[in-house]
């Protein structure tokens, strides 16, 4: 240690912001490492946890990571996932799936070893790791199901907006074809008319008969 108490101060102030970069970027490590379907891996929040632990947590770890306080450049990725998380989280719905997943899990995972809800085997590290990796599976399962759903959604709504379209195509159609007849209307009573006139003219006065000529001898 140095003599100097000042010297002494700032090696200690050194090493603190030393260690809270190191927090920082251990942080955002795990961040951007965590799963992100399941938004409690992200926040590192156990599951069922209440809505005012998930505001301190998002709190501190958004704080910690925040791009201005720190010169990680990977900080702006993991701060946008943890945002993402915490958002997810505290949407009801979106919270419910998550849990209901994450019940599945457990459940398929009993099912699975032949155990009960009751076995001694739930209890240990190695099933919550198990159910880590069971859930991870869920959630990923769930994923494909769900755009699945939406791309067969977004071909069923295409097709409909084509058979809308193609409806009104054919309005037009019909309705320029209308205004075309009656924009005719006048031109063709005229040459009706015309016709029954020339009709008329050609029943006047009967045409000379043709004298029959005498039999000679």
């Amino acid at each position: 240690m140095s003599d100097d108490p000042a010297d002494d101060r700032d090696a200690l102030d050194a090493l603190e912001s030393e260690a809270k970069e190191f927090d920082k970027d251990a942080e955002i490590d795990r961040i951007l490492k965590a799963f992100r379907l399941d938004a409690y891996a992200v926040l590192d929040l156990n599951p069922g946890v209440p809505e005012s632990d998930i505001k301190i947590t998002y709190r501190k770890k958004s704080l910690l990571i925040h791009p201005d306080k720190t010169k990680n450049p990977l900080a702006p990725d993991a701060f946008d996932r943890l945002k993402k998380a915490q958002t997810e989280l505290m949407d009801e719905k979106h919270r419910a799936r998550l849990d209901e997943a994450i019940a599945d899990a457990r459940m398929l995972l009993i099912r699975e070893n032949k155990w009960t809800v009751d076995s001694e085997e739930l209890k240990t590290e190695d099933f919550h790791r198990k159910w880590r990796a069971k859930t991870r599976e869920v959630l990923i399962d769930n994923e494909h199901r769900r755009r699945r759903q939406m791309k067969a959604q977004m071909q069923e709504e295409g097709r409909e907006q084509k058979r809308q379209e193609e409806e009104l195509e054919e309005r037009k159609r019909k309705r320029q074809h209308e205004q075309d007849w009656e924009a005719t209307r006048d031109e063709r009573i005229s040459s009706w008319r015309s016709f029954q006139k020339g009709k008329s003219s050609g029943d006047g006065p009967e045409k000379k008969k043709k004298k029959k000529m005498k039999p000679i001898g």
